[in-house]
Order: structure tokens, then sequence, then C-alpha cells
């Protein structure tokens, strides 16, 4: 049975992914980190996730759990992971990375442990949305003469990064789709006197506000006519069954780094 450690346990995200991990058939929760300066450090991680005691004390590194826990779940932030994802290599571990707002040179040095171990990286852990990418790729195919493309995320006023790491995902799907390099077509928002809209940009929009955890939007407009293909997310919970699936997913391999479409079968 893998057994999985939950990093960051005494956030949000992180009494989620606990609660998860604890309840999923064929994994296990075996390991829960939080700050070394924290002052639950010994407390039950369950406890602490509102779920009741589960066996698994709060401890404060990788190392302190390296004989309890065969994957790491991490959704901390991209200095963190990276730092993480060292230590596992050290140790022997395997990682799922839920982190967001990696630029180009993070995404290289997590690529770079490829041949030392097994990787599961995505911006998001959903099911739908993985799936979303897979039915958004062939609309785009079909859609790519003569429609506009604009791609708008909603997330609560707590996330740091803009626009999500899922919205960045969709816009790449979009622009593969239909030959274009995302890097040279996105445009990030609008002020001021612009201008008509250009043929072959993808615009982005972001909102943030209150609770919202996560609504993505791509819609396809041309003359006469719209189309909206949407995901939105009311728990959590969504993003925790998907990191702890992947979890079980990655556990017979040695190495590589893969995404969600590859846990789901849809490459």
């Amino acid at each position: 049975m893998t057994r999985i450690a939950v990093i960051g346990a005494a956030g949000r995200m992180g009494k989620v992914l606990v609660q998860a991990a604890h309840e999923a058939e064929g994994v296990s929760l075996g390991a829960a980190i939080v700050s070394p300066s924290s002052s639950l450090l010994g407390a039950d991680a369950g406890e602490l996730a509102g779920i009741g005691k589960v066996g698994v004390a709060l401890k404060s590194s990788l190392a302190e759990a390296a004989d309890d826990f065969d994957v790491l779940i991490d959704f901390t932030n991209p200095e963190l992971t990276l730092k993480n994802m060292a230590e596992c290599a050290r140790l022997g571990k395997q990682i799922v990375i839920g982190t967001t707002g990696l630029n180009a040179q993070q995404k290289a040095e997590l690529a770079s442990y490829a041949d030392k171990m097994g990787t599961v990286f995505a911006p998001n852990m959903s099911v739908g949305v993985n799936l979303l990418l897979d039915i958004l790729h062939r609309a785009a195919s079909v859609l790519q003469e003569g429609y506009d493309v604009e791609i708008i995320e909603t997330h609560h006023r707590h996330k740091v990064d803009a626009p999500s790491g899922t919205a960045i995902r969709l816009g790449e799907v979009v622009a593969d789709a239909m030959g274009r390099d995302l890097k040279e077509c996105a445009v990030y928002g609008r002020e001021g006197i612009i201008g008509p809209r250009t043929a072959n940009e993808i615009g982005f929009e972001t909102v943030r506000a209150g609770d919202v955890v996560g609504d993505h939007t791509v819609l396809f407009a041309t003359e006469g006519e719209r189309i909206e293909i949407t995901h939105k997310a009311s728990s959590r919970m969504t993003f925790a069954k998907g990191a702890v699936r992947a979890c079980a997913w990655l556990s017979d391999k040695d190495h590589g780094v893969y995404d969600m479409q590859d846990v789901l079968g849809l490459k």
C-alpha cells in the first residue's frame, strides 16, 4: 500500500489532503509535515483536519518522516517545492506536485529530476479539469478560423499568482491546437485605448474575490455565436482526490515527469 506524506498539513489545502489520503482506498496517510517552528508539532494530523485521530503525528521535516512515506504531495510554493524535490530525490521518494506559479527556469529545474525520481506535476489535479483539457484541444482545433478566444478565471482572495496555472495550461492547449505560440499571442488584461482586438491573440482575465475555490471559462466567439466551456470547483476536495489518485498511479513508476493526462490515460 502506498504511503502518502502531506507537506503544509496545517494549511487550507493541507488539511483537505490529509482527509483525502486517509479516506482513499489503496493508499494510506503515512506522514504529515508542518513548519519546524509550528506550535502544532506532535499533534494528530487527523484531529487538525477535523476528521478525528488518525495516528499520524505532525513532524517538522521530510527527513524526520523518511521511514513513514513513499510519495509526497506538495501544494506549497515554487521555492519550497524545488527544495522538497531535492530532498525526495535524496531520500529515494516520489512526489506529486500541485504547486502553481513556477517560472520557466523553475519548470526546467523540475524537469531535470526526470531520471532521478517519479514525479507527477500538474497545475490542476481535478479529474474534471483534465478531461476539460482533452475536450478543449478538440474544440480549439475545430474553431481556430475566425473565432476569438478569451480565458476567464476566478479564485479566492488569498491566491498569490495570476493568471492561475490552470488558466495558463488552458491557453497552452488552445494555442497548440491552433498552431500558435502562447508566449507571442497571450494578452493579460486590457486597459486604455488599445485598438481593436488582433486576430490571433488569446486573452486572459483574472478575478480575485471572496472564497471562490476555482472557476475557469474558455470563450470562443465569432460573428453570430459564442461557445463557452466552463469548469467550476466548489471544494478543494476535488483537487485532493486527484492528487491522491496520482500517488497511487505513480507508485510503480521508477522515474520520469508525468502529468494528470498520463494518470487518467488521456494521452
